[in-house]
C-alpha cells in the first residue's frame, strides 16, 4: 500500500494477505490415524467440549514442534477412543492436527526454527534478564492488573474501551517495561549484526523487526497469553476460540526511516491479536480497521460502521480478532516499535472445519443471514395475507 493511501475498500481478489504469504490455504483433510490402533478416520475428530475429568499427560520430556503445554491442553479434546492410547500415539495425532494450521510459509520454517532458536539461546547474552520471566507488578499498569484480578466482564470493561465493534483498547504496559523491551530488541539486533547470523523476520509482510520467541522470551509470552490475554479473550472473543488459546507467535515490528513505512491491508494468522506500542517518538502510523470477515468474504467491501482509525500511544494496547481486516498508515517521522502477540487456538481451528455459519462475527455472513430472515418474514406475511384474503372472500360468499 502506498504511503498515505486511505483506501476504504479491500483489495481485489487474491490480494488480501494473511499476515504471512498471499494465497496460502489451510488443508481440510483429517489426520491419518495408526491403522492398528485407531478407529475409522471419520470418527477421528476433536471433541467440541473438553473432557474435564480426564487428567492429561505431561509432554515436557519429548522433542516437539510446539510447547508441551499445548499438547497437554489439547489432550482433553481428544475423542474418547484415543484417550487410552499411549502417549506417543496421542502426541503424533495432535502434532498432525497442529501442523495443518501452520501456513505454508511457516511450515517449512518450523523445522529450521528449532535449530535456529537453540543456536541463539545458547549464545545470546540478554541485556535485561528480568524480561525473560513474568513479573506482573513490574510489567503492567495497576489498573490493568486490578481488572484482570477481578476476572469479570464488569472489571474488564472498567478499564477497556470499545471504540469500534470488536476493537478493544486499554492502558497495559508500564513505561519502564516498554523502555527495557525496546533496548533488549536493539541489543539483540546489534548482536545479530556482529555475529552475522541471519535474522528471521516476523512474517513476509514486515521486512524489519524480530521474533521475540527466537531469543528466549517464549516462556514469558506464554504466561502473558495464558494469564492476561486468555481471560479477556474468553469474554470478548468466545466465538473464535478465545477460551482455548493455546499457542502464540510473539514479535516486534519497526516503522520509520530506514525501516518499514506502512503495512498493507490484511488479516492476521491468529484468532486474537494483541498489539501494544512500545515507543518511541513518531508521527503517523495509524491503524485502520475495516470489519471482520471469514475466509469466504475476506475481499468484500466495508460498511460505514466498520471503518475505524486508531492512533498508537506507547503502553496502550489494542486487542482484536485476527480476522478483523486492518493495516497501518505511513509512519511519517520518527521511529515506532510495536509488540504483537498472535494468539491461536488449535481447538477452534479444528472445529472450524465443520462450521458453516460465521454470522456471530463475520460482518458479511451476518448481513446475509439478516437478509434471509427478512425475505422469510416477507414471504410469511405475504402467505398470511393470502390466507386472510381467502377467508374473507369465503365469508363474503357465504353471506350472499
Amino acid at each position: 500500500m502506498a504511503s498515505g493511501d486511505r483506501r476504504d475498500s479491500p483489495p481485489a481478489a487474491g490480494e488480501m494477505k494473511n499476515g504471512v504469504a498471499s494465497g496460502d490455504t489451510i488443508q481440510k483433510q483429517l489426520p491419518q490415524p495408526h491403522p492398528a490402533l485407531a478407529p475409522p478416520i471419520q470418527s477421528q475428530r476433536l471433541r467440541l467440549n473438553p473432557n474435564k475429568d480426564h487428567k492429561p499427560e505431561s509432554y515436557e520430556d519429548l522433542q516437539l514442534d510446539y510447547s508441551p503445554s499445548i499438547f497437554s491442553s489439547l489432550e482433553r479434546y481428544l475423542p474418547p477412543t484415543m484417550l487410552g492410547m499411549n502417549r506417543d500415539e496421542k502426541a503424533k495425532f495432535m502434532r498432525e492436527i497442529l501442523l495443518k494450521y501452520l501456513p505454508n510459509g511457516e511450515r517449512s520454517r518450523s523445522h529450521r526454527h528449532r535449530e535456529y532458536r537453540q543456536k541463539i539461546i545458547s549464545n545470546y547474552q540478554p541485556l535485561h534478564r528480568e524480561l525473560y520471566s513474568m513479573h506482573p507488578a513490574a510489567f503492567f499498569v495497576p489498573s490493568f492488573l486490578k481488572a484482570i484480578s477481578g476476572n469479570t466482564e464488569q472489571s474488564f470493561r472498567s478499564v477497556i474501551s470499545e471504540p469500534s465493534p470488536g476493537v478493544f483498547t486499554f492502558e497495559m504496559l508500564q513505561p519502564h517495561f516498554c523502555e527495557l523491551m525496546v533496548t533488549e530488541v536493539e541489543n539483540f539486533e546489534n548482536w545479530v549484526n556482529e555475529t552475522k547470523i541471519r535474522i528471521m523476520r516476523p512474517n513476509t509482510m514486515n521486512k524489519y523487526g524480530a521474533v521475540l520467541d527466537d531469543f528466549g522470551l517464549e516462556t514469558m509470552l506464554d504466561r502473558l497469553m495464558e494469564g492476561f490475554i486468555r481471560p479477556l479473550a474468553k469474554v470478548f472473543f468466545a466465538e473464535v476460540g478465545g477460551s482455548t488459546l493455546d499457542s502464540h507467535h510473539g514479535f516486534v515490528v519497526e516503522y520509520g526511516k530506514d525501516r518499514d513505512v506502512d503495512l498493507g491491508f490484511h488479516v492476521d494468522d491468529s484468532e486474537v491479536t494483541l498489539n501494544v506500542c512500545l515507543g518511541k517518538q513518531f508521527s503517523g502510523g495509524e491503524l485502520f480497521f475495516r470489519g471482520m470477515r471469514c475466509e469466504k468474504h475476506v475481499n468484500t467491501g466495508s460498511q460505514s460502521e466498520e471503518i475505524f482509525d486508531y492512533c498508537h500511544v506507547p503502553g496502550r494496547a489494542v486487542l482484536h480478532r485476527g480476522r478483523h481486516r486492518h493495516g497501518a498508515r505511513a509512519t511519517t517521522s520518527g521511529h515506532r516499535i510495536n509488540l504483537l502477540l498472535w494468539c491461536r487456538s488449535s481447538v477452534f481451528r479444528e472445529m472450524k472445519k465443520y462450521q458453516k455459519d460465521f454470522s456471530s462475527w463475520c460482518g458479511e455472513c451476518s448481513r446475509a443471514k439478516k437478509e434471509r430472515q427478512r425475505v422469510s418474514i416477507v414471504a410469511a406475511k405475504s402467505e398470511l395475507l393470502k390466507i386472510e384474503g381467502g377467508l374473507l372472500k369465503s365469508e363474503g360468499e357465504s353471506k350472499t
